[in-house]
């Protein structure tokens, strides 16, 4: 019995080394993670400089909104807890703001912004004035994708896409709003009569609740936060959504991808549909240390994650629908023309004299 109690007593000894050995290991280990992020460069940078969020648009708007709520959120949740300041830098549809995150901003991790969502469709179309390589820019992360529609007013007699072909429908347009109605007049046969000169959706819609117009242009977010009424009352009908899929609160809605007519025309839509997925995504220059970009990206998961920021989404009923900043670059790269001879077809839809 005594040579039992001893073979025991022997055992509980060792157990007991080991499992404290294990806990100093453990300690060490968790200290060590601790003291790499805590000291890490991105740490002692982000913890004596500021963030400047570069948002390509005019004060108010739908990228403005999404530029400034990320820009009060994210600081907290990267190391240092910087204080991020938005700018805006509207010009030529925020290519000017992407130009010069792309080719002029520090590449340390100090600039980050948000741009169009057609980005990588302007460097495949060869839009005049682009200077950047679209895969390149450090992707950061998406709040939400972000869906156009086509529009008509209640009285108006085209109420489906397949009225629209039909029927000619004068809608209100500019210079980029009319881009994507467009696009279906030259590859699928719509007829919608761009009335260009509206300065942007919100000009649009009053123009067609005036009765100015039949229809506008618009967003789903857009319209469902600002324009509650007009779905509750039926004030509207939601012809055609430009994305490659239908929104989860669409079902009903076909999307333009849809309405291809050979192999060709699918491929040029779906170009054309891709900044619905691009969407609100957050964005920095190429060439930010790999140690920065895990930070950001990894603020930003964070950030999405976090209560207080949802909430703040649920008040101003934003939509929200996230992303990776790995996810997106993946999806940045996969967007692509086959031939010269698809790319000029593309160019040529984007005509506005429709």
């Amino acid at each position: 019995m005594n040579a039992w109690r001893r073979k025991v007593r022997e055992e509980e000894t060792v157990v007991k080394i080991r499992d404290f050995f294990f806990g100093v290991f453990a300690a060490v280990a968790v200290a060590t993670t601790l003291a790499a992020v805590e000291g890490s460069e991105a740490a002692q940078l982000y913890e004596t400089k500021t963030i400047d969020l570069v948002i390509g648009y005019a004060a108010g708007g739908g990228y403005d909104i999404y530029g400034r709520l990320v820009a009060r959120h994210l600081g907290r949740h990267l190391p240092g807890n910087p204080v991020i300041v938005p700018r805006n830098m509207p010009g030529a549809g925020s290519i000017t703001a992407a130009n010069y995150i792309y080719n002029n901003a520090p590449k340390d991790g100090t600039t980050i912004g948000i741009v169009t969502q057609t980005l990588k469709e302007e460097e495949l179309l060869e839009t005049p004035g682009f200077r950047y390589e679209a895969g390149k820019f450090t992707w950061i992360g998406r709040v939400t994708s972000n869906v156009n529609l086509s529009v008509t007013w209640q009285t108006s007699k085209v109420k489906t896409i397949e009225d629209a072909m039909k029927h000619e429908v004068p809608v209100a347009s500019n210079l980029i709003a009319g881009v994507l109605p467009a696009v279906l007049n030259n590859i699928v046969g719509t007829k919608f009569k761009l009335i260009n000169g509206y300065a942007g959706s919100n000009e649009g819609m009053l123009a067609m609740e005036r009765g100015e117009t039949d229809g506008a242009m618009t967003t789903w977010d857009t319209l469902k936060v600002s324009k509650k009424d007009w779905l509750s009352d039926k004030k509207v009908n939601i012809l055609v959504q430009y994305a490659p899929e239908r929104h989860r609160e669409l079902p009903a809605v076909p999307t333009m991808v849809e309405l291809a007519k050979t192999p060709e025309d699918r491929q040029i839509l779906e170009l054309f549909s891709a900044a619905a997925s691009i969407g609100r995504s957050f964005i920095g220059p190429p060439g930010i240390p790999a140690d920065r970009i895990a930070a950001l990206r990894e603020g930003f998961q964070k950030m999405l994650e976090d209560p207080e920021f949802l909430a703040e989404i649920e008040k101003l009923r934003l939509d929200f629908d996230p992303m990776s900043g790995e996810k997106l670059h993946q999806l940045v790269d996969s967007i692509r023309v086959d031939s010269a001879a698809v790319r000029e077809r593309a160019r040529a839809a984007r005509d506005l004299k429709s």
